[in-house]
């Protein structure tokens, strides 16, 4: 079974990373008409007719050049401009309002895409050394900040989150269930798997534990790992779990979870095409931890 998680991954390109530092091979392959350039006002893209869109770099305009990478012998990269003006109401989407154009168009650009905004988030959300409070200068091709009074080097990086589906009950049972809830904030109806951020000195497998514990009083024991899907929301790797409770009376923390609910496939099937039940978006690893517990594809998603 073909999930669209790692259809968003399909066709990763070559990061070149020895080439970050070689400014006369930047400069080489940004005069090139046939190099990409993928044009990010702050932290946000503005798609064109329905699809992101690449631009030559005689096309682009000012700003800081970040290089991604090459893909079938063609450079790309991502020119970060000023965010000024960069309105939603004008068509300028952050990484989850574009989400839906990456399912719709062809999935082999999203890692480059997934690339750009990660580090344009992170060059955005980095403007001072965190350790003496000193100005930061971009270094190889946006890859890396270096403290102008303290030397420090500070380089990207990805904060691990898990994500797991919650099962009870013989495997494969008609009695089998699956644990899903829900925020307070979300519409009516809309479920999803329980997530959360891995703390220091933590085990993936405790993670899923405690998070499902903390959240819903459900106990986990076996914890099997699934996949995985870089979400850089703004800098994070999705980690997919499928978790055998030992327990299963809810105790939901009314914090980050309003309500959750075991289902049985009949129950979640039944709920999903009467529109009563809404289950996360086709390009999620939620989605596909869903799907795969239930065994096939489910109608309906946010």
């Amino acid at each position: 079974m073909e999930f669209q998680h790692e259809r968003m991954a399909a066709g990763a390109h070559d990061r070149v990373a020895v080439r970050r530092a070689d400014d006369a091979w930047l400069e080489e392959r940004w005069a090139d008409p046939e190099s990409r350039v993928l044009v990010v006002a702050g932290t946000r893209v503005r798609p064109v007719d329905g699809a992101v869109e690449w631009v030559s770099p005689a096309d682009a305009p000012d700003g800081l050049r970040v290089l991604l990478g090459e893909q079938d012998g063609t450079a790309f990269f991502a020119l970060i401009a000023p965010a000024e003006g960069a309105k939603i109401e004008d068509g300028w989407f952050p990484l989850r309002g574009l989400l839906p154009h990456l399912a719709d168009q062809e999935l082999s650009g999203a890692p480059l895409v997934f690339h750009a905004l990660g580090l344009a988030e992170w060059l955005f959300a980095h403007r001072f050394c965190p350790r003496c409070g000193g100005a930061l200068e971009v270094r190889k091709a946006g890859h890396e900040l270096v403290c102008t009074q303290c030397g420090k080097s500070q380089f990207p990086r990805t904060d691990p989150a898990v994500i797991m589906i919650v099962a009870s009950g013989e495997p494969g049972s008609e009695d089998e269930r699956c644990l899903l809830g829900r925020q307070a904030i979300w519409p009516e109806g809309r479920f999803s798997t329980l997530a959360g951020f891995c703390e220091p000195g933590e085990t993936l497998e405790d993670a899923v534990r405690r998070e499902v514990f903390e959240e819903t009083g459900v106990t986990v024991g076996d914890v099997e790992y699934f996949g995985n899907q870089p979400w850089p929301l703004p800098a994070s790797l999705m980690l997919g779990f499928i978790g055998r409770a030992t327990s299963e009376e809810i105790n939901v923390d009314n914090d980050e979870i309003e309500d959750a609910r075991w289902f049985t496939r009949a129950e979640m099937r039944s709920e999903a095409e009467a529109g009563s039940l809404m289950l996360p978006g086709g390009v999620s690893i939620s989605r596909s931890l869903v799907e795969h517990w239930y065994g096939g594809p489910l109608p309906g998603s946010w």
